[in-house]
């Protein structure tokens, strides 16, 4: 008898929390069709006024002045130019991160459009343009929004949110630190401690109202490799009392692509291995004594990235003694696999296609650009996810990428966007609220 009434119990529970549950979803849809000329508004002011990668001072001081007015408790200053906000809700749960970068890129704008950017800015001591060319003051906005969403329904959240406005993700200036990696080494997870952190990206090539994302590796990690050639130098007409490092880079960048054609197995992870620069002699009748060539690496696991730095320095090494040059390899570790926990995202999903519907929630294949939201995945459970940006009915073929100056981004999915971070929340903090 005491164990029916026990099941009756829990099983009303389940019907209240339900209600209560859905109660806030409608309550969460309400303040986002609200907010989004609000939105919209904020986006195109932080469009017309970009910066650079730690020099996000008025961006954050506009982010602040908001979180502020919600009443949320606001640390700046965070990792340079970050801005943290932390949002206690009324019964106890688990601590929510939500993550948006800040930073633009030096571009200059061609997009014909009212609040263009016409900015300049100082980028490795060159005056250059600068523009949101990779859509991260839409990524502001609907943070933004989304914090007014939830503090709105405050007293009803099993948990707390962390909002993160994360500076220079797209890599601080050189000889600085910036961006995920300096938020995490300055405690961005700590006080309190974050137990799972949420963030999306817009993209300019899916269409408005579709969500896409990847268990596991969905972006690849970015490694920088340098090689200097030591050989002799010659007149070019006596190149037999050379030891020539062009040719000897010639032969290590043919082999620095046998790595992905013959040493991963492509049909369980992608991988990338190429020269972007050379850099060498002064004159065309000089065989020179030195080389310098530099490039990139990307994988989407750990034992593979691994294998391809030590090909890379076997081949170098052995192709340069073959030749009778030297070799010096460095590798440096850029930004990490963007990682989403198998278990968070299975779990998440029915969230996302909830709320855009199950058919616009599209699994993937992943992509060998970076994100260094994988820094805080590196520490915590993270799920990232891509949300459209393209106008309905174009050619994603026909889109301006990401990062070149007619980049462009069609407002109508950010309502969507806000929608999905809050739901995320909610549900999460549901699922591990404190009975």
């Amino acid at each position: 008898m005491k164990k029916t009434i026990l099941f009756a119990g829990l099983f009303t529970y389940s019907i209240f929390a339900a209600a209560q549950n859905s109660d806030l979803k409608i309550k969460v849809a309400q303040k986002a069709a609200s907010l989004e000329s609000k939105v919209s508004s904020w986006r195109r002011d932080f469009h017309q006024n970009p910066e650079l990668g730690n020099r996000e001072f008025k961006t954050a001081k506009k982010i602040a002045v908001h979180l502020q007015s919600l009443g949320i408790e606001v640390q700046t200053g965070v990792a340079k130019t970050g801005v943290v906000g932390i949002l206690k809700g009324g019964k106890p749960g688990p601590v929510v991160a939500l993550r948006a970068d800040m930073d633009a890129l030096p571009v200059t704008e061609r997009v014909n459009i009212p609040f263009a950017s016409k900015a300049m800015g100082e980028y490795n001591g060159q005056q250059v343009g600068v523009m949101h060319a990779c859509g991260h003051d839409s990524h502001i906005a609907m943070l933004m929004g989304t914090a007014e969403i939830l503090a709105s329904i405050k007293s009803e959240l099993k948990g707390t949110v962390k909002f993160i406005f994360q500076p220079a993700e797209e890599g601080p200036p050189e000889g600085e630190e910036g961006g995920a990696a300096l938020m995490v080494k300055e405690g961005v997870l700590e006080n309190p401690k974050v137990d799972v952190i949420f963030g999306l990206h817009i993209s300019a090539d899916t269409e408005i109202g579709k969500i896409n994302y990847r268990p596991k590796g969905a972006m690849a990690s970015s490694d920088w490799f340098k090689i200097k050639i030591k050989g002799k130098q010659s007149h070019g007409a006596s190149p037999w009392q050379s030891v020539d490092p062009i040719v000897t880079a010639s032969q290590i960048i043919l082999g620095l692509q046998t790595i992905v054609s013959r040493n991963v197995d492509l049909t369980e992870s992608a991988a990338v291995v190429s020269v972007g620069k050379i850099t060498s002699g002064v004159r065309s009748n000089i065989i020179p004594e030195e080389l310098e060539m530099a490039g990139t690496i990307r994988t989407l696991d750990k034992k593979v990235q691994e294998m391809i730095h030590n090909r890379v320095k076997q081949i170098t090494t052995n192709i340069a003694e073959s030749a009778g040059a030297a070799a010096e390899i460095s590798i440096t570790k850029q930004t990490l696999i963007t990682y989403n926990d198998p278990t968070l995202t299975e779990k998440m999903v029915p969230t996302l296609e909830a709320v855009a519907g199950k058919s616009n929630v599209i699994l993937t294949p992943a992509a060998t650009g970076a994100e260094d939201f994988s820094y805080y995945q590196d520490k915590i459970p993270g799920l990232f996810f891509f949300l459209g940006g393209m106008p309905k009915g174009k050619n994603p073929a026909e889109t301006a990428s990401h990062h070149t100056p007619d980049f462009y981004i069609d407002e109508g999915g950010f309502v969507l966007g806000m929608k999905a971070m809050s739901e995320l929340t909610i549900d999460y903090m549901e699922m591990n609220a404190k009975k």
